[in-house]
């Protein structure tokens, strides 16, 4: 087999895989930010409204993904990271196709047919990560992934880690695309 063959066969699956993503992340940036010269970076959690032990998951996954980004931890930084939570209600609403038999005259007369309709609701959890320029105050990247399972403590435990990791893949931008 040759060399082409095989890297084109691992391309596809890795693009196979990460479109299998349970997660909506996307991500926007200045124009403007030369992103080569943020260097350090501080958290900022006054809009993460979390209960601790998510709060810990987030903000500690928030700043290893940084740090595999080359950046450091500082109190006089280049970028304030400012992440922020928040959920909605979802109800989600299925039907199944009819079935029964026909009755009198054929396929299109009268007959007894059913189908069944049942909800689920549940509550669906979202993060948004916004990089701020310290000196200039401003917004200089945003990230954004949904599809949290807020209800389910086991899933918000794997699940965090997942969302951060896919919304830090878009930093720095890659500019063009």
């Amino acid at each position: 087999m040759s060399k082409k063959y095989i890297l084109l066969l691992l391309a596809s699956a890795t693009l196979g895989l990460t479109s299998c993503s349970p997660f909506q992340v996307k991500s926007d940036y200045a124009e403007t930010a030369n992103f080569n010269m943020y260097k350090t970076y501080k958290l900022r959690i006054d809009d993460l409204k979390l209960n601790d032990i998510d709060k810990d998951r987030v903000l500690n996954e928030v700043s290893k993904q940084l740090q595999t980004k080359g950046l450091q931890s500082s109190d006089n930084p280049d970028l304030i990271v400012n992440v922020k939570a928040n959920h909605k209600k979802i109800q989600d609403v299925q039907s199944s196709r009819p079935y029964g038999m026909y009755g009198w005259g054929g396929p299109y007369g009268w007959g007894v047919g059913m189908s069944r309709i049942w909800t689920q609701n549940y509550n669906q959890g979202a993060l948004t990560v916004d990089l701020i320029d310290a000196k200039s105050q401003k917004l200089v990247w945003q990230g954004i992934g949904s599809g949290i399972s807020v209800d389910s403590p086991k899933s918000k435990q794997k699940q965090i880690p997942e969302i951060v990791a896919e919304i830090m893949a878009n930093y720095p931008p890659q500019r063009g695309k």
